[in-house]
Formats: C-alpha cells, sequence, structure tokens
C-alpha cells in the first residue's frame, strides 16, 4: 500500500533535508567538538570525541529528516554552527 502523499515531501524538500543531515549536521559536530576541544584541554576527550562525534552526527541527521521544513533546519544548523565556531573564535583568539 503506497504512502499518503500528504505526507510526503516534495522532492526538492527532500533534497534540503538530506543535504541538511549530511552536511549541517557535520558542521554542527565539529564546531562542537572544536569547542569542546579549547574548553577542556585532556587527552582522552579527543578520543571521546571520534566517538561522540559519529553519535551526535547520526542524531543530527535524524532530527534533520524529522523537521517539517528543509530550510529551516539549514538556518538552524547554520545557527548553531555559526555559534559555536563563533564561541571558539572568540576564546582562542582573546588577547
Amino acid at each position: 500500500m503506497p504512502a499518503n502523499k500528504k505526507y510526503l515531501s516534495s522532492p526538492f524538500q527532500r533534497f534540503l533535508k538530506i543535504t541538511a543531515g549530511f552536511l549541517g549536521g557535520y558542521f554542527v559536530m565539529l564546531s562542537f567538538h572544536l569547542l569542546l576541544t579549547y574548553l577542556i584541554t585532556t587527552p582522552a576527550l579527543i578520543i571521546t570525541a571520534c566517538i561522540s562525534g559519529y553519535i551526535l552526527w547520526a542524531i543530527l541527521l535524524l532530527v534533520a529528516f524529522l523537521a517539517e521544513n528543509g530550510w529551516r533546519i539549514w538556518f538552524y544548523y547554520l545557527l548553531l554552527s555559526a555559534l559555536f565556531f563563533g564561541l571558539f573564535y572568540l576564546k582562542f583568539y582573546e588577547y
């Protein structure tokens, strides 16, 4: 039995969700772990970040598919990436 058409996204919205999940989720994960490695300077954090990075990326990928609008999830992911990288930049380059 095919899915009901009213629950399906348009092809462009599907494309936005897929790219937001893969690329946007990856940007958020990288910028978050970049900030985290600057704030906590223990060597064990790098090993933990390798594992938790994949978990966080997978969660962000799923969240992108659960979103109603692909543009909105792209906005949130870019905003979070800019926030995390901005905090890292301000902390790293403070004089």
